[in-house]
């Protein structure tokens, strides 16, 4: 499991959802393929993949987590 795994899976479902669907429209494709991109073993790290505003509400959920 990579980190961006690890982290998604210790927030709550709506954040989750915020960040996975942040990224998502930004790459104009669907939630899907985000995870499977964000979660694949050679996946950059999460905020990478990130613009903002939601790259910042991520960092400072990742902090929170220990993940930063």
């Amino acid at each position: 499991m990579n980190i961006n795994t690890a982290f998604l899976n210790s927030i709550s479902p709506e954040a989750k959802a915020m960040i996975i669907n942040s990224i998502a429209a930004h790459y104009d494709t669907t939630a899907d393929a985000i995870i499977e991109e964000v979660c694949a073993e050679d996946a950059e790290g999460l905020l990478d993949y990130m613009v903002e505003p939601a790259r910042s509400a991520a960092s400072v959920l990742m902090q929170k987590h220990g993940f930063r």
